[in-house]
This record gives structure tokens, C-alpha cells and sequence, in this order.
């Protein structure tokens, strides 16, 4: 036999050996597939799974899509394959189209500046999980439960995990739609926590305002330029020598007043902490971090120093619990100076003068139960035991107040702790657009709250852009500008007054939307649902729909086009109504419609959240073909946790269209909460146009309609 049989031979007889697999489907129709080489001390306790899948059955004869494991240049790979046509979604942060056939991910979390639209294979984050639509509108969900790194190929008939670490399980789920999917999906990683309202506000950012005196006219100018907003940011610079948990005593000497004033504002304040923590004694975090023997260590088992913002660093060991219990008693006295939320940066995590900007693959973790394992399995899931331990920390110093955490890293799973952005886009056009797919994609893989930094972080905005940008982004679920030091000003009032008004505008959109934002958030708070959706969520038969990725949905009642998308597709043979929510529009607004037989309720117009009152609503009313429409709005104290115990009210709205006398009642169909006294408006969306009924006081109101 030839040498080049024999390695043939042997290497069918590897694949095969590896192909060889258990299986078994849970009580909720999830099926998980093993190879016969699984060790779960590699892989598990699993960080993406909230309920883990428990064999209920035998995998029936009748289960469809089914992997085949095998070892390929040692590699673990896992092959998906499906004997249809089929549209991919998924894949979580990456750049490109929303439709993810014919492309390769690397999942392997990387610090990214100016990251190019053709560049961004991998990001800041990782989601190993495909979405697969059939052309009849069912669906179907792929995860490789595996956090070593690993690459993604799709084709149109074949998904393919490649591991550089051991053979690892995977996860197929089943459902006869994609929200049906979504809801499975949730449901095994666990959703969203309902985030406090002022979150879904409007937010201002920059690297950096500072002193802080420049932080309080950012907020006298948002208010005096009348710009509903909720939040300003404070990047670095506010720290003493970029020191984590400190404040630099010449520009922030008291965050307490700065705060402070902030809140008698309306405003709240939220400021970052990275990973890195300044290897110098006596600087109290150091200090207790090496006296607890609390860091990431190297092949040889010294604490790994690693160069970032305030030079050399030490770098926590998520990966233990007791690690993440010491990570969270630090956030009490940073907290208790009137703090709001915390930005976790730079916990890919990112290492300056290091082979791929991080950490080595051969320094060690010790691992949930102390068994050692390489940075190599771990890397991907650095930001996530990150904001785990973060999020932990900011209840144990507001246990009355919903934690607010936004993360630039994270992995499939890690909605539960945190928000995220898409980290360092550029001022460009391109960029902007290629915002609502990484936005679309990152909803289909789990995680809702997401959004770009508006304008473009790097580089410089135009006013043109700025406009165009703001016009479309206070329709994503996390709406905040944000610039790079050293660039132009970035603030809506910093170009022309054209702008000023185009982006006051737009914003002013956002905050008459809140109370139907909101209670999109709370439906993906309970099901996994996203809130930004590409359209086939719409109508997932409709073929039409698969690739736009333009336009998108606000919720399941809103289709948001941006000025720049030219003509779309749009659901159910354009039956949506136009919806006009000002006398008139400027150029850059984006357009809206209504989807038949949906009622979306609006307030008036505040300049913050904790200014905003639902005891006046518009209810926008859009009949369907048989002159009726339905919808709902979710009220709750805004933040903390009685609405865990029945402390919301949930009021579901019925209108009907008779004799050219439309009537719309109000009922409080869930929740202990008081009712209110309430004025209600009807407005009645046709043919393009927006026609308003009085004022009327009352759980009923009715209008004459042509």
C-alpha cells in the first residue's frame, strides 16, 4: 500500500471514529448531538446556556438536520448540512449583509479601531449560532456550544464549525417560524433584563469631555438647545492616571457635585471601567487583587503583565467566582458617589505591543472549579465573566436599581448581563448603512440592545452625515453619539442649524415613541424577541424580504426606512400605512409605516424620561381589512424590581371602525399597579396622512371618519 493510500485510510477511519455521536431531544423539542471524543470538563458549565437542555427522549428517526463530527488537521469541525434551499442569518457582530450565505466569521474576540466594512469578520464579540429560514417559513437554530476559538463557514446547503479546541457538542432547535425561533433561543440563553427607561433615552458621548466642567455645559446645551436626552458618558480621562475605580483630582475632584448636578437635570451619569488594572503598589485595586492572587497568570504561573491605557496592568481572572465576588465589592464606593451605569471597554481583552492586541493563548485561567485551562478557550468569553461580575457588583451597590452595563465584548449568552455598542466604526456613509445590518444581526443572535456609535466614532463627521445618521439611529435600541478625541465636534448643535433641527427632529421621534419602545423592550425582556427586526420577521413566506437590509422594524408594528435606502420591499404587498408624525418633515427624516390592525400609543413630548407622563397617550390607529386594530402599552415604575412582583400595569387597546364612527377602549388586562385617569387622542393613520380626534378623558375615545 502506498504512503498516500494509507494516510487516506487512516484518515476516513479518524472521521468516522469521530462521526460516531449520542443524542437525545429536550421536553421543549431541542435537540443536542455529541461526539463519541466529548470531555465536558473542556466545555463545561457552558456561560450560554441559562437553562441547560435536558434529554427528555431518544432523537426521533424523523429529526431532520443532524451534524456530522470528524478531526481535520486538528482541527474539531462539525458539519450542518441541508438538502433545501435556505436563507443564514446570524453570526453575531460582525460586518457585511444580513443574509450571511457564501461567508466565513472567525469567532475570536479583537480589539478593532476604524474597522472596514469588508473587515469585519471578527469583532469585539462572538456568537456561535446560525439561523436557518426555509423557503416556507419555518426555521431552524445551530449553536456550537463551544468558546474556543473557532470559525464559521456557511454555504448555501452547509453550516461548518472549525474548533482549535476539543470536539464539542451542538445544539439544533426547531420552530415553524423565526420568532418562534427567537423565542426558543431566549428561552435556553436566557433574555434580556428589562433595563431601567432611561437607558432607551437618548445619550451623549465623547473620548473625552473633561474637566468636568465641560461635561456640565454638554448637558446645559442639550437642554438649552431643547434635545431630549437621558445620559452623558464619561470616557477615561475622568480617571487619576487611568487608574480603574479612581478620578482624577484636578478635573473630577468631586463626582459626587458633578453628579450631582447632572441628576437635578435629568440627566444621568455614566462612567467607564476597563479590565486592566495598573501594576503598582500601593493602588488599593492592585494591592487586593495580588493579595488574593486574583489575575490571570502565565504559562508559568506568574501574574500576566500586560500593557494598556495606564501602562503595565494585571488583568482579574473572571473565569472564578471568587474573582467576580471581588470584582463586585469595588463598585460600592465608586457607585455610592451618585454613579448610574458602568461602560466595560477594552475586556476582549485588549492588550497593547501583544501578538493579535491581547493576552497569549498559553497564559491560564483556573477556571470555574479550578481546573486550569489555557487563555485559548477562555478568550472569547473574557468580556462576559467580565460584565457578569460588573453586573453583580452594581446590585450589590443599588439593590433597589436596575443595572445598567454597556460592554464592548461579549459571547453568545451575554444579554444577560449587558448591553453593547459595535464598538469603533468610522464617520462614513458606508458605515452608517452598514449599521443596520450588524444591528439586525446581533438582535437574530440573541442580544436586543445593541446599537452604533451615532455619527461614526473615528475620524471626522460632516452635518450631512450627523443628520442623516441621528434620523435613522434613534430607531435602534441603544441611541447614544459618540466621537474620538482629537476629531470635529460631534454634539447635534455643533454643525449648522439645519442639523440642529434635523437631529432635534428625529429625537424628538424617539422620546413621543417611548412608551411603545418601551414596551418592545419589555417583550424582549420576557421572550428573546429583538427589538430592531429585519422585515421577513414581518412575513417570513414572503421571499422578497430575506436580503433587505435597509429598512427594519422598530417592534412588530413600525417599518423604519432611512432617507438614504431608496425604494424597499415592504411586508404583505405594502399594505403598511405611511405614518407622519410631523406637519412637516425635513429631508433627512427617515419614513415611517404602520403595519395593519396595530395601535401604537405616543406621548407628548419631554425632555428626558424622568419628565415624561402617559396620563395624556396618542393611540396612532392603523385598521386592517376588517376595520379593526389592536395593541398594547407596558408601565412600570421606570426602575427597580416590583414589577417582578405584579407592581406594572399592562393596558391593552381595541378599536373598531362602524358606521364611519371609530371607537378605541382602553383595558388594564395584567399587573397590580393603580389605574390612572388618563386623556386619550386618537389618531387615525390613512393613506399617508395622520387625522387627530380631541382630547377625550376617559378608557374610551371615538372619531367621525370619511
Amino acid at each position: 500500500m502506498n504512503k498516500r493510500i494509507s494516510v487516506i485510510i487512516c484518515s476516513l477511519s479518524v472521521a468516522l471514529a469521530a462521526a460516531a455521536q449520542a443524542a437525545f431531544v429536550s421536553a421543549d423539542s431541542v435537540a443536542v448531538f455529541y461526539p463519541a471524543s466529548y470531555d465536558a470538563s473542556q466545555h463545561e458549565p457552558s456561560p450560554i446556556f441559562e437553562h441547560q437542555p435536558v434529554a427528555a427522549a431518544p432523537l426521533p428517526a424523523s429529526w431532520r438536520i443532524r451534524p456530522q463530527f470528524s478531526l481535520k488537521e486538528g482541527k474539531s469541525i462539525a458539519t450542518i448540512r441541508v438538502d433545501e434551499t435556505v436563507d443564514f442569518y446570524g453570526t453575531g457582530e460582525v460586518t457585511g449583509p444580513l443574509r450571511r450565505n457564501g461567508r466565513t466569521i472567525s469567532l475570536w474576540n479583537v480589539d478593532t479601531p476604524a474597522y472596514s466594512v469588508d473587515g469585519g469578520s471578527h469583532l469585539y464579540q462572538s456568537h456561535p449560532w446560525v439561523m436557518g429560514l426555509r423557503t416556507d417559513g419555518t426555521a431552524f437554530g445551530i449553536i456550537a456550544d463551544n468558546t474556543w476559538r473557532q470559525q464559521i463557514s456557511i454555504t448555501d446547503h452547509e453550516v461548518t464549525f472549525a474548533s482549535q479546541g476539543p470536539a464539542f457538542r451542538v445544539v439544533i432547535i426547531e420552530r415553524e417560524s423565526p420568532k418562534a425561533l427567537m423565542q426558543a433561543l431566549g428561552h435556553l440563553t436566557g433574555t434580556m433584563q428589562l433595563p431601567p427607561l432611561w437607558a432607551l433615552g437618548y445619550q451623549q458621548c465623547r473620548f473625552s469631555y473633561q474637566p468636568d466642567t465641560r461635561v456640565m455645559q454638554i448637558a446645559d446645551s442639550l437642554r438649552h438647545y431643547r434635545i431630549p436626552s437621558d445620559v452623558i458618558w464619561m470616557d477615561i480621562d475622568y480617571m487619576d492616571g487611568y487608574r480603574i475605580f479612581t478620578f482624577n483630582p484636578r478635573e473630577f475632584s468631586n463626582p459626587r457635585a458633578l453628579n450631582d448636578y447632572l441628576h437635578q437635570h435629568d440627566f444621568k451619569a455614566v462612567y467607564m471601567i476597563d479590565p486592566g488594572v495598573k501594576a503598582e503598589k500601593g493602588y488599593f485595586v492592585d494591592d487586593q487583587g495580588t493579595a488574593g492572587d486574583y489575575w490571570v497568570k502565565t504559562r508559568d504561573g506568574r501574574p500576566f503583565e500586560g500593557k494598556v491605557w495606564p501602562g503595565m496592568c494585571h488583568f482579574p481572572d473572571f473565569t472564578r467566582s471568587e474573582v467576580r465576588t471581588w470584582w463586585a465589592t469595588l463598585y460600592r464606593d465608586f457607585m455610592a458617589t451618585g454613579i448610574d451605569g458602568v461602560w466595560n471597554d477594552m475586556n476582549e481583552p485588549a492588550v497593547f505591543e501583544q501578538k493579535e492586541t491581547t493576552m497569549p493563548l498559553d497564559n491560564v485561567h483556573l477556571g470555574e472549579h479550578g481546573i486550569a485551562a489555557p487563555h485559548l478557550r477562555y478568550h472569547n468569553v473574557y468580556g462576559l465573566n467580565m460584565v457578569r461580575a460588573s453586573r453583580e457588583g452594581l446590585l450589590l451597590a443599588n439593590p433597589q436599581k436596575r443595572p445598567f452595563i454597556l460592554s464592548r465584548s461579549n459571547f453568545l449568552g451575554g444579554q444577560r448581563y449587558a448591553a453593547t455598542w459595535t464598538g469603533d466604526n468610522l464617520s462614513s456613509p458606508e458605515q452608517m448603512r452598514l449599521s443596520v445590518p450588524m444591528s439586525l444581526t446581533l438582535g437574530l443572535s440573541g442580544q436586543p440592545f445593541s446599537g452604533p456609535d451615532i455619527g461614526g466614532f473615528c475620524e471626522n463627521a460632516t452635518g450631512e452625515l450627523l443628520a442623516q445618521w441621528t434620523a435613522m439611529g434613534v430607531f435602534f435600541p441603544f441611541v447614544r453619539n459618540h466621537s474620538i478625541k482629537g476629531s470635529v465636534d460631534q454634539e447635534p448643535w455643533a454643525f449648522t442649524p439645519e442639523v440642529l433641527d434635523a437631529c432635534r427632529t428625529a429625537i424628538n421621534r424617539r422620546y413621543m415613541l417611548m412608551p411603545y419602545v418601551y414596551t418592545v423592550f419589555r417583550e424582549a425582556s420576557q421572550n428573546g424577541m429583538p427589538v430592531m427586526r429585519p422585515l421577513f420577521m414581518a412575513d417570513a413566506k414572503d421571499l422578497s424580504l430575506r436580503a433587505e437590509d435597509r429598512a427594519f422594524l422598530l417592534g412588530g408594528d413600525l417599518m423604519i426606512t432611512p432617507c438614504w435606502a431608496g425604494t424597499v420591499p415592504t411586508p404583505h404587498a405594502g399594505q403598511w400605512q405611511p405614518l407622519t408624525l410631523e406637519a412637516i418633515a425635513d429631508r433627512y427624516q427617515a419614513t415611517l409605516h404602520q403595519r395593519p390592525g396595530s395601535i401604537i400609543p405616543m406621548a407628548n413630548l419631554a425632555q428626558s424620561t424622568a419628565a415624561m407622563r402617559t396620563d395624556s397617550l396618542t393611540l396612532l390607529v392603523c385598521l386592517d381589512n376588517q376595520g379593526i386594530a389592536k395593541g398594547t402599552l407596558y408601565e412600570d415604575d421606570g426602575d427597580g424590581f416590583a414589577y417582578r412582583t405584579g407592581n406594572y400595569r399592562m393596558l391593552t387597546f381595541d378599536a373598531a371602525l362602524q358606521k364611519r364612527r371609530l371607537t378605541v377602549t382602553v383595558r388594564q388586562t395584567e399587573g397590580k399597579m393603580s389605574p390612572v385617569s388618563r386623556y386619550l387622542r386618537i389618531g387615525y393613520v390613512k393613506g399617508g396622512k395622520v387625522r387627530y380626534s380631541a382630547w377625550q378623558q376617559g378608557n374610551e375615545a371615538t372619531m367621525k371618519v370619511k
